[in-house]
């Protein structure tokens, strides 16, 4: 269109402890507020979120300008895992860790859990690989168990520690290398 463009003079790479109630993508059309606005007092470059959480989902979601490293870490070959800590309003469903782990057909679709550990009658850890569009709410919804809190707080080998929900910290050189590193493509 005329206009110059110059390539980024510095690669970012950021964890998000995104709250819930922030929309993962660019922009939203139905003016709700997105998980990037909460880091464009710090960065001006143009940021993308690395997969994404749903708007009632909180947790660890990776923004950078470094498009070879969103593809590759988003790519379902990379087969990066994604733990998320999920909270029911009422005690899970008998079982619903072993199917998820051996997988459960919803409407279709096929979910598998890579792992999954119940931590107590309201509380289960699930580990996926692949991550589809809102799997964890579906099986569980299925299952008729209700969700009160999902989270993620791992992303391969990239933990929250102690972010609190809102706030971010850069991804140190050799953090990012190791994303690389366990990417299977």
């Amino acid at each position: 269109d005329g206009k110059k463009i110059y390539l980024e003079l510095k690669k970012v790479y950021i964890l998000l402890n995104k709250p819930a109630g922030y929309v993962c993508s660019s922009s939203d059309e139905k003016g709700r507020p997105v998980a990037v606005e909460l880091l464009k007092e710090k960065y001006s470059e143009r940021l993308y979120n690395v997969g994404r959480l749903d708007m009632f989902s909180r947790g660890a979601i990776i923004f950078t300008n470094d498009g070879d490293f969103a593809a590759k870490l988003s790519h379902p070959s990379s087969e990066i895992e994604k733990e998320y800590l999920v909270e029911t309003s009422y005690p899970l469903p008998d079982g619903l860790d072993e199917k998820f782990q051996k997988g459960i057909r919803v409407d279709g679709v096929f979910y598998k859990a890579k792992e999954t550990k119940v931590i107590n009658t309201h509380k289960m850890k699930v580990v996926l690989v692949e991550g589809k569009n809102r799997e964890i709410r579906k099986v569980f919804s299925d299952a008729g168990a209700a969700i009160r809190s999902l989270q993620r707080v791992r992303i391969g080998n990239i933990t929250l520690g102690k972010i609190r929900e809102g706030e971010f910290r850069e991804l140190t050189d050799q953090e990012v290398k190791s994303l690389l590193e366990i990417c299977k493509n």
